[in-house]
């Protein structure tokens, strides 16, 4: 902070004055804390952040370091009430943004009762809800027999259940007690025509009349930034409706890590985080139920794919394990479920398919994609990168399959980048250099607002492309700049000491009401980069091939989706191949999970993945720093 501002804001009250490491005289007792537009007031112990007493209560502030103070995006306005100025909010806000109250929120302290208004907060972001997938032979577990049965006489009083099972003889089942109770009912309802509802081998429900044309199923996604639901008609093998919101876990943080050490330092955190998983997934079962005009009692069948720490949590596993050497998995294998026991309401008795892990960083999700894709079945050499926070690697020629994760930081999200969001209304999508100019792609075609990872991608291949970022990740010097692209040599400037690249102006004069990339954001795409391409190299030396022969690269998840082939290469982010060679796979975790739903074999096959691929850790190899420093360094 410059001098002239301190000075200022103290002078205009905003500026907090007590010298850091004073004791500070706070409110005893509970405060008030009204929210805005929610209309929402709650108590607060006296000296609780805004963004706590927030999250606490179930209101939404976006955040992607878990209110820890360093993404910057927990922003709010303060309406009515004490809230002085933290030397981080002077960061993040402009002078005249400062004076309509604007604060960071987990920053900001309730000392006394205040008034606060929080932007609305993205829940839908772009994401892909459909990826590469195989054709499979359509033999869902959910059955359905319509059935005529003899009434009962006096001269034949066999029980209701034994005349159930006796139509059903070719069947071994396990009855429910869901359908035992049902079953008096429903067979005199009816006059003795039912459908029996079986999944695998349990009888779970019986239904008057004829509903052998109706069963559905609902295949998750469940990721750590957005979870993707699609409600499937298992009678024909097709989707009936598709929908995906933001995981509801990010006031947590944008990262498993963050979530895990929330649950290390509050013990009631497993609880929140476990309730947030479920609620996510209960509302998009509702949106899809809604969608498709599906009756949620007539969904039978549930199949979660997400990774290790997602499905602890969401099923209220302790994921300290996972966290710390030697990353230990509670389980690879789920028992039996139901889809109650991850809070998702559909039939009361309806059973959850929760894919496996190989490891603590590579879990069901990856099982999953690894299905679709066929990671096990094809015989070409294949590199399959789910890219994210946790990048999962996966690298195979059908035969030998090994898989490893590395820590590629949250840059891909957003998170961690000065004027980073995620992929909504108002990202910046797409960056290209053309003619000397520069032009934008903009989620929404509305105002930038911010820039997303696939954004930030193309902004930094583009700056190498034409010189003004040197191989090393520098901005180069301003004359050298002006030698080299006159035309964009002015967007290169300063903002607190450091140098940036502004993208989009968004005020007059004032650099930071600007979209803009600055030194420290390319340092960490170079930091996360380093980390996935130090991952398929090692895997690469493990099987004994080279980086030039693999023939296909599979980029999965949302941010693979949209992310430019030729900027990856450009970066180093995948092998320099052909761009004809890499293929947006897109979500192939929700494939796995819809063919698990639609064939039984098919489940089979996730089992077997685990005795056939090997897994490698990176941690605990010597020379990984160093492997990783050389790959810091952009392409030449």
């Amino acid at each position: 902070m410059t001098e002239g501002y301190r000075d200022q804001f103290l002078r205009e009250g905003l500026l907090d004055p007590t010298p850091r490491g004073a004791e500070v005289e706070l409110a005893v007792g509970r405060v008030r804390v009204h929210f805005a537009p929610a209309d929402r007031e709650v108590r607060v112990p006296a000296g609780v952040s805004v963004f706590d007493a927030a999250s606490w209560n179930g209101i939404a502030i976006d955040s992607t370091c878990g209110g820890h103070g360093t993404c910057r995006k927990c922003r709010i306005r303060v309406l009515d009430g004490p809230a002085p100025v933290s030397r981080l909010d002077v960061r993040a806000f402009s002078p005249e943004q400062l004076r309509q109250g604007w604060r960071l929120a987990c920053l900001a302290a309730a000392h006394g009762d205040l008034a606060v208004e929080v932007p609305p907060l993205v829940t839908r972001p772009k994401a892909a809800t459909v990826g590469v997938g195989r054709q499979v032979i359509l033999r869902p577990a959910i059955q359905k027999r319509y059935l005529k049965l003899a009434e009962p006489t006096l001269a034949d009083q066999t029980s209701d259940l034994e005349r159930l099972l006796a139509a059903l003889d070719d069947l071994q089942l396990r009855v429910d007690l869901h359908a035992l109770r049902r079953l008096p009912a429903a067979l005199r309802a009816s006059d003795y025509t039912i459908t029996a509802v079986v999944v695998d081998d349990v009888l779970i429900d019986v239904e008057p009349g004829d509903s052998t044309a109706r069963r559905y199923a609902i295949a998750f996604d469940l990721g750590t930034t957005t979870v993707v639901a699609t409600l499937l008609d298992t009678a024909t093998g097709t989707p009936v409706a598709v929908r995906s919101m933001l995981n509801k876990q990010q006031p947590f943080g944008a990262d498993v890590i963050t979530r895990i050490s929330a649950t290390m330092l509050d013990p009631e955190a497993i609880e929140r985080l476990q309730t947030l998983a479920q609620d996510t997934l209960d509302e998009l079962a509702a949106d899809v139920c809604k969608q498709g005009e599906v009756n949620p009692a007539e969904v039978y069948e549930i199949a979660l794919a997400g990774n290790a720490t997602m499905t602890h949590l969401v099923l209220g596993v302790p994921p300290e394990p996972l966290g710390v050497a030697p990353f230990i998995l509670s389980t690879r294998h789920w028992p039996e479920l139901l889809a109650a026991d991850v809070g998702v309401r559909v039939h009361p008795r309806a059973r959850a398919v929760v894919f496996p892990s190989l490891g603590a960083y590579v879990g069901g999700d990856v099982v999953a994609g690894m299905l679709a894709s066929g990671m096990d079945r094809d015989k070409r050499l294949r590199l399959f990168i789910d890219v994210g926070t946790n990048c999962e690697i996966v690298l195979g020629d059908g035969e030998r399959i090994l898989t490893t994760a590395a820590p590629a930081g949250p840059a891909f999200e957003g998170a961690a980048i000065r004027c980073g969001m995620r992929a909504a209304d108002g990202a910046i999508e797409v960056v290209r250099v053309a003619d000397g100019q520069l032009r934008l792609q903009v989620i929404g075609d509305v105002e930038p607002r911010g820039l997303c990872g696939s954004g930030l991608v193309d902004a930094v291949a583009e700056l190498l492309t034409a010189g003004l970022i040197d191989r090393s990740g520098r901005f180069v010097p301003a004359d050298r700049a002006r030698e080299l692209a006159p035309t964009l040599a002015d967007r290169l400037t300063e903002i607190d000491g450091e140098r940036i690249f502004v993208l989009h102006w968004g005020g007059v004069g004032e650099v930071r009401e600007a979209i803009y990339l600055s030194q420290r954001d390319v340092r960490e795409l170079q930091f996360a980069k380093a980390a996935i391409s130090t991952g398929w190299s090692l895997l690469a030396e493990e099987l004994g091939v080279t980086p030039r022969s693999i023939q296909q690269v599979l980029l999965a998840g949302s941010f693979g989706s949209y992310l430019s082939p030729a900027n990856a290469i450009k970066i180093g982010l995948v092998p320099r191949l052909s761009v004809l060679r890499i293929v947006h796979a897109g979500n192939v975790a929700g494939e796995g999970a819809k063919m698990a739903l639609l064939s039984v074999r098919e489940r089979s096959g996730a089992a077997a993945l685990l005795e056939e691929v090997r897994y490698v850790e990176l941690s605990d190899r010597p020379d990984f720093n160093d492997r990783f420093v050389d790959q810091l360094a952009f392409p030449a």
